[in-house]
């Protein structure tokens, strides 16, 4: 049992000395990216390198890209809506390559 919670502390202490990037518009929709990407299989997940793919949460993440999207109409600048145009693009196309 020791050795197990000295094991969790290690990850946790791994953990905490990644520096994350500032919260902004543009990291929370790559982070969304990333997501759709792991489960396109595109990427490897965060916990192995082996790379899986589950269409329904790739939906999932690229229809919440979406919903932000329709939400934030008229309330991003040039640059955030171009990136979401650009991330969405993408990810619908690999996502019906996958599909078929």
């Amino acid at each position: 049992m020791e050795k197990t919670v000295n094991e969790n502390q290690a990850k946790k202490d791994e953990t905490q000395e990644i520096p994350l990037p500032e919260v902004t518009f543009a990291t929370f929709i790559l982070s969304l990216n990333t997501s759709a990407l792991m489960h396109l299989g595109e990427i490897p997940g965060p916990d192995n390198q082996k790379q899986e793919c589950d269409l329904q949460l790739a939906r999932h993440a690229i229809d919440t890209i979406a919903m932000l999207k329709e939400k934030t109409q008229g309330n991003l600048s040039e640059d955030e809506q171009a990136l979401m145009d650009n991330i969405l693009f993408d990810l619908r196309m690999r996502f019906v390559k996958k599909s078929t």
